[in-house]
C-alpha cells in the first residue's frame, strides 16, 4: 500500500473515532439530560407525593383472612400478607372509614385515605343558607352531631322529646325523637358542631342518653374530634390526600324549590359548580344521585361529569313491584346512564350448593354494558348470624366475619364490579392489591 494512501486511511479513522467520541459525548449529555429529568420529575413527584399519606390496612384485614373458611381464596390472601399496599380505586371509603371515625369528618376521611381508598365519598345537603355541606341526610344531626347539647338545639325542627316509659313495667311507650336538620342551621353554625358516630337511643329520656347510643360493634374512641366539613372543605382535602372524589347529591327533606328559587337544578348544578371552581377534572369525580333525574340533568348539562355519574338504584327495595329484567336495564342505558350501583345483595344470590354466585339483576346490567359499584361493606357488624340486611340474599352462606372476603372475592370476581364501598377501606384495599389488579 502506498504511503499517501496510509495516510488517507488513517485520517479517515481519526476523524471516524473523533466523530465517534462526539456522538457519544451527544450522547451521554442526552443521557444526561434524560437522567436530569428523570431525577426532577422524581423530585416533583416527591414534593406531590409529600402530603398524601402512605398505605398501611392495619391489622382488620389480616383478621378477616385468619377467619376465613380453609381454601385458596384464603391461600391466596394469606401469601401476600407481607406486601406493600398501595393506593387503589377499588376501595371506596364509604362517607369516610366511618365504622369507627364519626362519618364525614376529616378524621374519618384521612383514615380512609389512609387505608388505601382510591375514592372518598361525601354525601351532599345543604344549609338554611344554601351552601353545600357533607352529611348522609340532610336531617339527622341529631343523630351524627352534637347539636343537642349545644343552644342550636333549640333551632332544630323537632325539639328533643324523651321516652315515655311505664313505671311499671319499665316498656317505652312512646320513644324518644328529635329532627335536626342542616337547613335549620347556617353554615356558620354548622361549622361549630362536632362530628359523632350516628346512632340514638329510642328510650332515652335525656337528651345526653338520646346521643350515647353506638352500636358495640363500633367504637367512640376517636368521637371527640369529629371536624365536620363542607363540601368545598371535601374538596380542598381529597386534593391534598390525593384521592378521588364521589359526591351524593342527597334527596331534600324540605320542600323544593327551596325558599321558592332554589330548585333541584339549580342544587345539582351547584354541586357541579365546585368542583369546577377548585380544578377538578371530571375524570376524578364520581357524581352519585338515587334521583335518576339528576343523572340525567348532569348528562345533559355536565356531559363529562355526567360520563360517570352513579346512578344508586333503590328500586330493588323501595319499589315492591321492581323486578329486574332485561328491559329496564337497556332502558336506562338507552338514557346515557353509564354505572349502576344497588346494594350489594341485590348484585349476588344462593344457587343450588348454597354458593354465592352473580343475580339475574347483575346479568341484565352486564347485558346493557353497564358498569356497576356497589355498597355497603363491613357496615353489618358481627356476621355470625347471616349479616342482616345487605347479605339478605345470600344468608344462608354467611356465618363468621372471614365471609366479608367471600362475598368481597364474588362481587370483584365473578359480578365484576368497579369498586366496593365499605365502612373500613382496609378490608377492600387488602383484597385489591392481593388479587385484584389496580
Amino acid at each position: 500500500m502506498r504511503f499517501v494512501d496510509t495516510l488517507f486511511i488513517t485520517a479517515i479513522i481519526s476523524a471516524t473515532g473523533l466523530l465517534n467520541i462526539a456522538l457519544a459525548d451527544v450522547s451521554m449529555a442526552n443521557k444526561t439530560d434524560d437522567i436530569k429529568h428523570h431525577t426532577d420529575k422524581q423530585i416533583f413527584d416527591k414534593k406531590d407525593q409529600h402530603n398524601k399519606p402512605q398505605t398501611h390496612v392495619g391489622v382488620r384485614p389480616y383478621y378477616l383472612v385468619d377467619d376465613m373458611d380453609e381454601g385458596p381464596l384464603k391461600e391466596k390472601l394469606q401469601a401476600c400478607g407481607n406486601k406493600r399496599f398501595q393506593k387503589t380505586d377499588f376501595s371506596i371509603g364509604h362517607r369516610g372509614a366511618s365504622m369507627q371515625f364519626p362519618e364525614h369528618t376529616k378524621e374519618s376521611y384521612e383514615a380512609a385515605a389512609r387505608m388505601g381508598a382510591g375514592i372518598i365519598e361525601c354525601d351532599v345537603t345543604f344549609t338554611a343558607d344554601k351552601e353545600l355541606v357533607c352529611r348522609h341526610s340532610q336531617c339527622d344531626l341529631h343523630t351524627t352531631t352534637n347539636i343537642l347539647a349545644t343552644p342550636l338545639a333549640s333551632k332544630c325542627s323537632k325539639p328533643f322529646t324523651p321516652a315515655v316509659i311505664d313505671p311499671l313495667t319499665g316498656e317505652t311507650l312512646t320513644p324518644a325523637s328529635a329532627q335536626c336538620c342542616t337547613s335549620d342551621i347556617t353554615l356558620a353554625e354548622f361549622k361549630t358542631l362536632k362530628g359523632k358516630m350516628d346512632a340514638s337511643n329510642p328510650n332515652a329520656t335525656t337528651a345526653t342518653q338520646f346521643m350515647d347510643a353506638t352500636a358495640s360493634w363500633r367504637t367512640d374512641l376517636y368521637s371527640t374530634k369529629g371536624t365536620l366539613m363542607t363540601h368545598k372543605d371535601s374538596i380542598a382535602l381529597f386534593k391534598k390526600l390525593g384521592v378521588k372524589m364521589t359526591p351524593e347529591l342527597k334527596s331534600a327533606s324540605v320542600e323544593m324549590p327551596y325558599q321558592g328559587t332554589y330548585t333541584q337544578q339549580d342544587y345539582a348544578q351547584q354541586m357541579i359548580n365546585e368542583y369546577h371552581q377548585a380544578g377538578v377534572k371530571a375524570e376524578n369525580v364520581f357524581a352519585q344521585s338515587f334521583n335518576l333525574q339528576d343523572v340525567l340533568y348532569w348528562l345533559e348539562n355536565e356531559p363529562a361529569f355526567g360520563e360517570q355519574a352513579v346512578y344508586l338504584d333503590d328500586r330493588v327495595y323501595e319499589d315492591p313491584q321492581f323486578i329486574a329484567t332485561q328491559a329496564n336495564m337497556d332502558e336506562l342505558a338507552s338514557m346515557g346512564v353509564n354505572i349502576i350501583a344497588p346494594p350489594m345483595w341485590a348484585l349476588v344470590t344462593l344457587d343450588s350448593y348454597a354458593k354465592i354466585v352473580p343475580s339475574e339483576y347483575t346479568e341484565f346490567a352486564k347485558g346493557a354494558g353497564l358498569d356497576i359499584i356497589t355498597w355497603t361493606l363491613e357496615r353489618s357488624g358481627l356476621l355470625k348470624d347471616g349479616g342482616g340486611w345487605y347479605y339478605q340474599t345470600t344468608t344462608d352462606a354467611i356465618n363468621n366475619d372471614g365471609d366479608t372476603m367471600k362475598m368481597l372475592d364474588v362481587l370483584a370476581q365473578d359480578v365484576g364490579v368497579l369498586g366496593v364501598f365499605s365502612d373500613w377501606p382496609a378490608t377492600v384495599s387488602y383484597y385489591a392489591n392481593c388479587i385484584k389488579s389496580n
